[in-house]
């Protein structure tokens, strides 16, 4: 398969370069949001969301930053667009499902400083990816990033029913679960270039 492949970009993002088991971008929210399968859900729906916009606006604010030769405006052309992107899914969800909103709670305006967003803007920019290269490794990148809340919030749900030594139990469990889970994606970095 052709590295060029809008496939092999699409798996890339998903599983073999994850960018929260593989990369470590995005953790914030993947430790805090991650305690029930539904906000754990809604939360990679949000986070792929900003990033599929942020992808479309990133593509074409460098083009135009390359044809006025500033590039240097680069990195915080990029933040902007992502903060106003998450302002847009933080006023969609307030008034659709308030419930969702609170129960979301600050980890969704903090999609803002979520490092994998902006890490998808800058890695499609040096790779120098097509338009439609762009918008598939964004929805590889944010289908990966649910993927991986999903299996997180699944584990953390099922160990709340099991019986955890006291020495164990939160933070130090999460963190565990979170090191098993990215080491099982690390078998993965062989099907990748």
């Amino acid at each position: 398969m052709s590295t060029d492949s809008l496939t092999f970009i699409f798996l890339n993002a998903l599983i073999i370069n994850n960018f929260v088991l593989s990369l470590f971008l995005g953790i914030c929210p993947f430790l805090g949001v991650s305690a029930k399968l539904n906000t754990a859900w809604n939360m990679g729906l949000a986070t792929t969301f900003v990033m599929f916009v942020s992808s479309l606006c990133a593509f074409g604010l460098n083009i135009l930053l390359v044809a006025l030769d500033m590039e240097y405006l680069r990195l915080i052309a990029y933040i902007a667009v992502i903060a106003s992107a998450v302002q847009l899914v933080e006023m969609v969800m307030k008034k659709f499902s308030p419930t969702l909103f609170r129960a979301l709670g600050i980890f969704l305006p903090l999609i803002t400083t979520n490092c994998a967003i902006l890490g998808l803007a800058l890695f499609q920019t040096f790779r120098d990816y097509s338009f439609l290269q762009s918008l598939v490794y964004s929805l590889g990148a944010g289908g990966g990033f649910a993927l991986a809340i999903m299996l997180m919030a699944g584990l953390r749900e099922r160990l709340d029913l099991s019986f955890v030594p006291d020495v164990s139990q939160g933070a130090v469990l999460s963190l565990m679960l979170a090191g098993l889970l990215s080491l099982s994606f690390m078998g993965f970095a062989g099907l990748g270039s």
